[in-house]
C-alpha cells in the first residue's frame, strides 16, 4: 500500500517538533563545548578569559596524564568486555538447562545490573575489598595469607572487577534471551547423532549467540567509555594516575583545576574517540548481521 505525498508531508510536520527539540538538545551543548574549547577560561580567574584557538587541545594532548588515561580507558573497556562476554556465555549456557529454582537463580544473577554504580562501588570498597574488615581479607586470613590492599596494590584491576560485576548481568540477560529462541530440534538431532556437549556448544550454541555477542559488545563499549562513578568513589584516579581514565581526567580539569577551556577540549576529544569506536562497531555489527 503506497503512502500519498500529502500523508508524508503531514507525517514530517507532526514529527518536526520532536526532531528539532532533539537536535537542539544535542547541538547546543556541543556548540558551547566547542566555543569554550577555544578560550582560556578558568573559573578562578574569569576576568582573564581570552581567545587561545587550539592551544587547549595542544595542552590536553601534552598533559602528563592524557596518554595514561587513554591506555587505562582501553584496558578497562577491553578487560570488562572479555570478562562479561566469556563469563556471560558460560553462565547463560549453564542456567539454560532446567533445574529446581531456575527462575530464582536467573533473577539473582540479573539483579546486580539494577544497582547504582556508586552503591556498587561502596559495597566492593567497604564490604569486600577492605584490607582490614573486608570479606576477601577474612578469606585470606582464613587460609593463613596476607590480605591484599586491593586499591593500593591492584587499583585498576579492582575497578575492572567492580565494573565487570555490574555489567555481567546485562550480558547474561541478553544471552539467556537469545538461547530461548534456539532451535531445540537441531540440538536433539545432534545429540541423537552422538555429538557431545562441547561439539553442540561449538557448532550450534556459539554461532547462534554471535549476533547477541556483537550487540553486547556494542552497548557495553558505549557505556564503558564513560565509567566515572566507580573510580571517583573508590580511588579518585589514584594512586598516581593508575585508575585515571579519560572521563575522570576531564572531570579533574573542569572541577578540580577549574580549567573549563581544557576540559571542553578534552570533552571534544572524547566525543571524537567515542564516534570512532561507534563507527567501528557499526561496521562490525553490519558484517555480523549480513553474515
Amino acid at each position: 500500500m503506497s503512502v500519498s505525498p500529502h500523508s508524508r508531508r503531514v507525517g514530517r510536520l507532526l514529527t518536526a517538533p520532536a526532531i528539532i527539540m532533539l537536535f537542539a538538545w544535542m547541538i547546543v551543548p556541543l556548540a558551547m563545548t566547542a566555543y569554550f574549547s577555544t578560550l582560556y577560561y578558568n573559573l578562578l580567574y574569569p576576568d582573564r578569559t581570552s581567545f587561545v584557538g587550539l592551544e587547549n587541545f595542544t595542552y590536553f594532548f601534552t598533559y602528563p596524564s592524557f596518554w595514561t588515561s587513554v591506555v587505562n580507558t582501553l584496558l578497562l573497556v577491553g578487560s570488562v568486555l572479555v570478562m562479561t562476554v566469556v563469563g556471560g556465555v558460560a553462565i547463560s549456557v549453564l542456567i539454560d538447562a532446567h533445574f529446581p529454582g531456575q527462575g530464582i537463580v536467573r533473577v539473582l544473577l540479573i539483579s546486580p545490573f539494577f544497582i547504582m554504580p556508586t552503591v556498587s562501588a561502596l559495597v566492593w570498597k567497604n564490604l569486600l575489598m577492605n584490607p582490614v574488615s573486608g570479606l576477601f581479607a577474612w578469606i585470606a586470613q582464613l587460609f593463613g595469607m596476607t590480605p591484599i590492599s586491593w586499591f593500593s596494590d591492584w587499583p585498576l584491576f579492582s575497578i575492572i572487577l567492580i565494573v565487570a560485576w555490574e555489567w555481567l548481568p546485562f550480558a547474561i540477560l541478553i544471552f539467556v534471551t537469545a538461547l530461548q529462541s534456539m532451535d531445540q530440534e537441531q540440538r536433539e538431532a545432534a545429540q541423537m547423532d552422538g555429538a557431545g556437549a562441547y561439539a553442540i556448544f561449538r557448532r550450534l550454541t556459539l554461532p547462534h549467540l554471535t549476533r547477541s555477542i556483537v550487540v553486547v559488545v556494542m552497548v557495553e563499549t558505549i557505556f564503558l567509555l564513560n565509567v566515572f562513578a566507580e573510580i571517583f568513589t573508590t580511588t579518585s584516579g589514584g594512586p598516581g594516575d593508575a585508575t585515571t581514565n579519560v572521563p575522570f581526567l576531564i572531570f579533574t580539569q573542569a572541577l578540580l583545576e577549574f580549567d573549563v577551556g581544557a576540559a571542553s577540549a578534552g570533552g571534544l576529544i572524547a566525543v571524537v574517540l567515542a564516534n570512532l569506536v561507534a563507527l567501528f562497531l557499526n561496521r562490525l555489527i553490519g558484517k555480523s548481521l549480513t553474515a
